[in-house]
């Protein structure tokens, strides 16, 4: 039976009730719950061909909310350690933000798991789309595994017709590298409700977090939309990153889904043509997360219960020929109603 449930979403900070029954679709969670903290904005600058624009600083950023310019908490670029600025006002200046403690030298205590670098969650199709080239997936993903740097921990999930967490979050690779191996293929595949799983586990994180889909085909068994699953990702600040084959490439609507999604959330998409091209995308992946600017603002005062739109736009006429990536939006407080089983989800 569908049950009415509400959302507080967008956030750095992000304490969360799911009461989890098991790796599944059927996973016994009826309620999300997040408190709004600080809003954080990955943000990717590139040049006219593609190269990565290092060593901007905070001023050099103008972020707005529902067209409210917003003042930068904290910064960081790529790897370095989060740095608190200055004058950055505090929670008291915005009443959508909720529980927040402040220590006695004026700095906010922030829940979850934090820690330096992102922490990546790999995604893994292993449905009856995966026959074909299953061990060069494995490879692929493997050595994307090995080449992480700067990262703080790693999971892998996989996916068929159910989510398996087959390697929780843990720094250590060669436990995740031994889950890599372990995976089998088989069943249908139902891509957008174990992704769905996916965000709200990684939605219980601070800091930078990211989810990167290997997928080998469309989705034929998921009940969740799409759409459900980006917006989630867009509130709770998750960057998606999708890699995918010829076989979901072949199909428009994958091909326009996969795109939408990863863009909406500040990633990226790739369709790759054989291994190697799996390959390359994994070494995108890594050098984005790598070169990511990350700041987190207290939102002003703003009436707005709905979607809040986020831009970031660069400072003097100068740097105006970059371009900039980030995330367009999130959700403060919406009700909503849906079910996958005993398992409620948000529809917005």
């Amino acid at each position: 039976m569908a049950k009415k449930h509400f959302l507080l979403l967008g956030l750095l900070a992000v304490p969360f009730s799911s009461g989890g029954r098991g790796a599944s679709a059927q996973d016994d969670a009826s309620r999300i719950r997040v408190n709004v903290v600080l809003v954080q904005v990955n943000v990717a600058v590139t040049d006219s061909k593609g190269n990565y624009v290092s060593g901007l600083k905070p001023e050099d950023f103008i972020i707005k909310e529902d067209n409210i310019v917003e003042k930068a908490a904290t910064f960081e670029e790529g790897n370095e350690p989060t740095r608190r600025l200055i004058g950055a006002g505090s929670p008291e200046t915005a009443p959508d933000v909720a529980s927040v403690k402040m220590g006695s030298d004026g700095v906010a205590s922030l829940t979850g798991g934090g820690g330096a670098g992102a922490n990546v969650f790999i995604l893994f199709d292993t449905s009856n789309y995966m026959y074909r080239g299953f061990v060069f997936a494995q490879d692929a993903i493997a050595n994307f595994i090995r080449s992480l740097e700067g990262v703080s921990k790693v999971a892998l999930y996989s996916y068929s017709r159910n989510l398996s967490r087959v390697t929780a979050l843990t720094p250590d690779r060669g436990q995740v590298l031994r889950g890599v191996r372990s995976t089998v293929a088989g069943d249908d595949a139902a891509l957008y409700n174990s992704l769905l799983l996916t965000v709200k586990d990684a939605a219980q994180l601070t800091g930078r977090k990211a989810i990167v889909v290997f997928s080998n085909g469309p989705d034929n068994a998921s009940l969740v939309p799409p759409e459900d699953v980006a917006e989630l990702a867009q509130s709770t600040g998750t960057i998606i990153y999708m890699i995918s084959t010829q076989v979901a490439e072949a199909e428009p609507v994958s091909t326009a889904v996969f795109e939408r999604m990863s863009k909406s959330t500040g990633g990226k998409a790739y369709f790759s043509k054989d291994w190697k091209d799996e390959r390359e995308a994994f070494a995108s992946i890594r050098d984005d997360l790598a070169h990511l600017y990350s700041l987190s603002y207290y939102p002003q005062s703003n009436p707005n219960r709905g979607w809040r739109n986020i831009t970031v736009k660069l400072a003097g006429k100068s740097m105006q020929k970059y371009h900039v990536r980030t995330r367009n939006g999130y959700r403060i407080l919406q009700q909503s109603q849906a079910t996958i089983g005993s398992y409620a989800t948000p529809k917005y």
